[in-house]
């Protein structure tokens, strides 16, 4: 990265429901948008194609990798607009027919290829109050490997929402080459309040980079689901330089958000605190 270069970036804020149609319906139309405005880099959030809380009915919906209705469309998109397209995730059949679904985050490029995927490494297993828990492992298989992939020639490490709580994932992305940590997420209203932006700017700060965070927002429609609690995302896109500035917060409401990217922030940070060089080994703690 040189200084006076730039990046122009389109982040989607989506709120989803649990028909995939419908919701690539909502999608199409903001990445276009995006892509008028000049973005070269569009990025979507976590759940593109649905957020349902009814496992059956995702069972009746959702496809392999290779049949996905939602994936083939956007490819089509990237491809006719020239831009590369990050989808943030989408919830898939596992290939081998297992009982569980894969969260896999999709680079596209320019010419509608897939230039990399990767699936979600942590699962979010909590319980945050006697009414709001998840169990995200019971329905999803994680994945077990970090993805670095290149936009144009800038490394991008790519992660999703709850490994947003593990900072050495974004470390060894960092340590590997990554100038831009992508954190597509569907984060929850109570967490989201309380720690979406502080580990955000954390991620940034810790590793000199560009942080993208495209998220989902508001109340998740669920009407093939009506005796289930509908899931609430916080909302709140954001992106954060490499020295922690917030440079877009995109609210509540689903839209498009546009970002200019001075590339050469990621040397100016890293050569200020080059703390990325400075790991040291060292011996555990004693338990007693």
């Amino acid at each position: 990265m040189t200084d006076g270069e730039a990046l122009t970036v389109g982040l989607l804020q989506l709120n989803v429901g649990d028909d995939p149609l419908a919701n690539l319906g909502q999608t199409i139309p903001l990445i276009r948008q995006a892509a008028g405005k000049g973005a070269r880099f569009v990025l979507t959030p976590e759940a593109t194609n649905i957020l349902s809380p009814d496992r059956k009915w995702q069972a009746k919906v959702l496809h392999t990798q290779d049949s996905d209705p939602t994936l083939a469309a956007l490819r089509v998109e990237a491809r006719t607009a020239g831009i590369w397209l990050l989808i943030g995730s989408l919830a898939l059949k596992a290939d081998d027919g297992g009982d569980r679904f894969v969260n896999r985050s999709f680079l596209i490029g320019p010419d509608g290829g897939i230039i990399a995927s990767y699936d979600k490494l942590h699962m979010f297993d909590v319980t945050i109050s006697d009414t709001e828990q998840y169990r995200e492992s019971a329905a999803y298989r994680p994945g077990d490997r970090a993805v670095l992939a290149r936009v144009a020639h800038v490394p991008v490490g790519m992660t999703i929402c709850y490994d947003l709580r593990f900072p050495y994932l974004y470390r060894t992305l960092a340590q590997s080459g990554a100038q831009i940590l992508t954190v597509p997420s569907a984060f929850s209203p109570t967490t989201g309040q309380a720690h979406w932006e502080p580990l955000l700017r954390a991620r940034a700060i810790e590793n000199g980079c560009f942080v993208l965070a495209p998220a989902q927002c508001g109340t998740h429609a669920a009407p093939h689901s009506p005796n289930r609690q509908p899931r609430q995302s916080h909302g709140h896109s954001l992106v954060v330089d490499p020295w922690g500035k917030v440079l877009l917060d995109a609210g509540i409401s689903p839209g498009v958000s546009m970002v200019h990217l001075d590339l050469g922030a990621v040397d100016r940070a890293r050569s200020r605190i080059p703390s990325l060089t400075h790991d040291r080994a060292f011996t555990g703690p004693k338990t007693r």
